[in-house]
């Protein structure tokens, strides 16, 4: 026992003796060591020499100090020590300075290896930042050394490298960045279709503009062109202003542009979308089990988001194509304080392109721009049309932990025709100006790790006005559709745990319509106004797991929604949204949710605008147009694994408080106004095999859509909306510059009433005439084809400014696609049919720079 004790206190005895020694060797080292300083002080005594040099390059560093016999040797050795650089002035005097140099490098997705677009690059304590550009690398020069680079990008982990690390010869280097994967947020779960493209555990889609591939027909990342290439997701006339969600009309979709609802979507009369994707930072489409944060868009959420990150370096761009040009762009005002902006402008009133003459016929097809008589020898036709948008954001950072941003959009449209005869120099004008202003800003201030809060405000304003003066007549007819909106939403949220986290918050929106209408031959006047305020509360928990298996959230709003003088109502929408592992590469999900809106789009087909657009946006009043109301369920299967994704999703919507006149009926039902519901239910199927490379999908959709209205005869019947099979096969290939997209839309027709037959197609008994329909929707359109084809190349003008090239062909085929068919009595009561049809063979181009 006493032997086991000796040997235990020598060896600790030992031990403290060795590591006395190593300590006091450390001192000792350290004792030797001098300032920088200091030791040049020595040598310009020793050399009579002078260093001129700034305090902050050198006060950091210190050395262990040598004897040379020559200055040369000395300045070696403080070089070889220390990351400096000493240069030779005359005989007596050197300069000292930091040692630069100029990298490159690449960042990566270390998991995808896609490039990140817009990382953040900052050079710390020297004041430098920079930005990584569409192929994810970026470029410095003329930095120290020894300095330390962070770099940053939202949904990744901070990366910190010693610049020295990327100071080498050759091509650049690779940078791979962690994702920054957080429990509780909605986590990336799959990449499809095309790079920029993701899935999100509660089923959302996200589109990154930024990081936007390539799509078949799509030269440029247009928002409401891309969402259309989702199953489920479909336009029936060919626009982005009319977009059908699960066989619902477009007046169902909530757009969201900064938080701030859009009544109006596109430029061209519904042909163009009307937002500039290169300031949109990311996309959200929710088609089911959306948040309780959201009210309105019984059908579906497009959520648009700007960029959102200040930066030290001013950095932008401009394109043009044959129907517009535009130019982006960010200014750094201060360190914490920036301006955004965007502006585009057709050049429709400049130049007509082959595109514009396209898009013209498809436009304008059965109006009164077009004509519908005969071509005569005395009459002149004329028109101007043009489209134009800008947009705002200033970003101030007030602190770390609050910020404020302030945003507006403008989108304005507006054509003038004119009908000159030249014999009696009599003039008929016509105008149509569609124009939308909305301004709005948020307050976004975090208090401590677990709580945070978000104030949103704004207002928007959408006008529809038309004028039409006939001079062979007298009459004048003025039309006009305003919407004002304001809104404000508070919102709060707690987080218990990294698995747990409550959110609550209030919402309060007024809404205004009115609809006015003058005519003065035959004299008629009418002005609808009316107003409603809506009241929300809610509140939602989200859950995820420990191991990562479970995500769920779940929440309730109650909407207090009141018609000033007509109804005030108590409507409560609980929403569910839960995905769970099954296995490794296998995940299935469930949403649910109950929603409502209280504005809707009414098609007028007596009182349109100058038969170009035929919709207006009205107020529920709970008499002739209820509050409309949804229910809906979805349940979908994701695999994943081996660059092989495939996902499947049932689901069945029911809503109700329709009326015939939001659903665009064109037969004896077209003006009765009957309150009914429709019922979608159908199966979206994808698959994509994705390689580095190459990406190739097919998708499916089976949609069975039937309207029910008590009143009418027979009662339940196919929705306009009902298309059966939808199937869509593309597939895109990039090699290092190019891009390259082709793909097939194919889709069974869409329903129509025809007349009846056998002598009976004309009820000559009431006056005016009418016609006699078939059961409503009893007959089908020609089945649908479309295939479209894209190119788009990358290359340098020089080290500050890239350049692209993109070309573009829809229908390439030129297959004529019927898109509508209705039937109408001219002036002798002979029935005529009338069909709009798609686009023919479309070319496109597009040159855009980037710096």
């Amino acid at each position: 026992m006493l032997k086991t004790l000796s040997s235990i206190v020598t060896i600790f005895l030992f031990a403290v003796i060795f590591l006395s020694s190593l300590k006091i060797s450390g001192q000792e080292n350290r004792a030797a060591q001098v300032s920088l300083r200091t030791y040049l002080n020595q040598l310009e005594e020793t050399f009579s020499v002078k260093f001129s040099f700034a305090d902050n390059t050198i006060n950091v560093f210190s050395i262990v100090p040598q004897e040379f016999n020559k200055l040369e040797a000395a300045i070696h050795y403080i070089e070889t020590e220390i990351s400096l650089d000493l240069k030779k002035i005359d005989n007596r005097y050197y300069t000292i300075s930091k040692k630069v140099i100029s990298i490159c490098a690449k960042v990566l997705d270390n998991f995808e290896q896609n490039t990140l677009h817009n990382a953040t690059i900052k050079v710390l304590e020297q004041g430098i930042t920079t930005i990584t550009d569409d192929t994810g690398a970026f470029y410095l020069s003329n930095i120290p050394k020894s300095s330390i680079l962070e770099i940053r990008h939202v949904g990744f982990k901070p990366l910190f490298i010693k610049a020295e690390e990327l100071d080498q010869k050759g091509p650049c280097q690779i940078i791979a960045l962690a994702q920054n994967i957080q429990q509780l947020d909605e986590v990336i779960i799959y990449k499809f279709l095309t790079t920029g493209l993701e899935k999100q555990d509660d089923a959302s889609i996200v589109l990154h503009t930024d990081n936007f591939g390539i799509l078949p027909g799509l030269i440029e990342p247009d928002v409401l062109q891309t969402v259309q290439a989702l199953p489920g997701i479909k336009s029936i006339d060919e626009t982005v202003s009319d977009i059908n969600v699960r066989g619902g009309t477009n007046d169902q979709n909530l757009i969201l542009w900064e938080g701030i609802k859009m009544y109006q979507s596109g430029h061209f009369f519904g042909l163009i979308s009307a937002f500039n994707p290169y300031l949109t930072d990311k996309v959200t489409l929710i088609k089911n089990g959306s948040s309780a944060a959201y009210g309105d868009g019984v059908s579906s959420i497009l959520d648009m988001r700007t960029k959102n990150t200040i930066t030290d370096e001013l950095y932008g761009g401009a394109g043009i194509n044959l129907l517009s040009g535009d130019v982006y762009g960010q200014i750094p005002l201060k360190e914490n304080l920036a301006f955004q902006f965007s502006g585009r402008r057709s050049i429709t009133d400049l130049l007509n392109t082959p595109t514009y003459n396209q898009f013209y016929e498809r436009a304008f097809q059965d109006t009164e721009i077009k004509g519908n008589e005969p071509e005569q020898e005395n009459i002149a036709r004329s028109e101007d049309f043009y489209f134009y948008d800008f947009t705002g954001k200033l970003l101030y950072d007030i602190s770390q932990k609050h910020k404020a941003r302030v945003s507006f959009i403008a989108i304005n449209n507006l054509l003038e025709y004119t009908v000159l005869n030249t014999n009696t120099q009599e003039t008929t004008n016509s105008k149509l100006m569609q124009t939308n202003f909305s301004i709005g800003g948020y307050l976004e201030s975090t208090w401590n790790s677990n709580f945070s809060t978000q104030l949103n405000a704004y207002y928007t304003s959408y006008h529809l006005d038309s004028e039409n003066f006939n001079s062979e007549n007298d009459q004048q007819l003025l039309q006009n559709n305003e919407v004002l909106e304001t809104a404000i939403q508070l919102t709060s949220n707690y987080h218990f745990s990294e698995q747990l986290a409550w959110k609550n918050g209030y919402d309060f929106k007024e809404v205004g319509i009115i609809n006015f209408t003058n005519v003065t031959q035959p004299p008629f006047r009418s002005n609808i106004k009316g107003v409603i305020r809506t009241h929300a509360l809610f509140s939602e928990l989200t859950y995820a797991s420990e191991n990562k298996k479970l995500w769920a959230r779940a929440g309730l709003r109650a909407n207090y929604a009141e018609n000033l003088g007509t109804f005030a109502k108590l409507i409560l929408e609980p929403r569910l949204n839960l995905n769970y592992k099954l296995a490794r590469n296998l995940k299935v999900d469930l949403q649910g949710e109950f929603k409502n809106q209280t504005t809707n789009q009414v098609i007028d087909l007596k009182q349109n605008f100058l038969g170009i657009e035929k919709r207006r946006w009205v107020l529920a009043n709970e008499e002739d147009l209820p509050i409309t109301r949804s229910k809906q369920v979805s349940l979908g299967v994701n695999y994943d694994k081996n660059k092989i994704y495939i996902g499947i999703e049932g689901f069945y919507k029911y809503v109700n408080g329709i009326s015939t006149t939001t659903q665009g009926f064109q037969n004896e039902d077209q003006f009765n106004g009957e309150i009914g519901t429709y019922a979608a239910r159908g199966v979206e199927f994808l698959i994509n095999h994705k390689t580095k490379n190459l990406s190739n999908w097919l998708t499916y959709t089976y949609n069975k859509n039937d309207y029910t209205f008590d009143l009418l005869n027979p009662s339940t019947f196919p929705n306009n909306l009902d298309i059966r099979h939808t199937i869509t096969f593309a597939s895109t290939y990039t090699y290092e510059h190019l891009k390259l997209g082709l793909g097939l839309n194919h889709r069974t027709g869409r329903p129509y009433t025809k007349p009846q037959e056998n002598g009976n197609a004309i009820n000559t008994l009431v006056f005016p005439n009418t016609i006699n329909y078939e059961d409503a929707n009893n007959s089908r359109l020609p089945a649908y084809l479309r295939i479209d084809a894209s190119a788009i190349y990358n290359f340098k003008i020089n080290q500050n400014i890239k350049a692209s090239v993109g070309a573009s062909l829809l229908n390439i085929l030129d297959h004529k696609n019927i898109l509508n068919r209705y039937y109408r009595l001219n002036d002798q009561d002979e029935i005529e049919t009338v069909e709009s049809v798609s686009l023919g063979i479309t070319p496109n181009f597009s040159f855009r720079m980037f710096f």
